[in-house]
């Protein structure tokens, strides 16, 4: 049985991504740091620790490869790269957003979830 708390603090831990809209890097840091006090306390915490720090490294490491692909690309079309990101951008915010409330749910509801898209740079 998984403990109200656990669960609690799983639901903190994934809400803690939107950090990142408060200070530079806090998307990581805030549930890297949430994972890394509890991690040996529950698995629970573990897994949902884990899950949302690989997601967040995940969007980092995707932001980087498409900021390589963008340079020569607005290179090329003059500019109309930089229109097209911007564009895609605002689907990127829904989804990053919807993905991170339905781990926040799934956590709260003592379930797993695995985000899509998301390497495992934490196992």
């Amino acid at each position: 049985m998984i403990s109200q708390n656990d669960r609690n603090y799983s639901t903190f831990t994934h809400l803690s991504g939107f950090a990142g809209y408060f200070f530079p890097f806090g998307n990581i840091i805030a549930p890297l740091i949430m994972w890394s006090i509890k991690k040996e306390e529950s698995s629970f915490i573990d897994y949902h620790g884990k899950s949302a720090v690989n997601f967040q490294l995940s969007l980092l490491f995707y932001g980087f490869l498409l900021a390589i692909l963008i340079i020569p690309i607005t290179i090329f079309t003059l500019g109309l790269g930089l229109l097209a990101v911007g564009i895609a951008f605002i689907p990127y915010i829904i989804l990053k957003f919807i993905v991170i409330i339905t781990a926040s749910i799934r956590a709260n509801n003592g379930e797993s979830y695995e985000y899509p898209f998301t390497i495992e740079f934490i196992k």
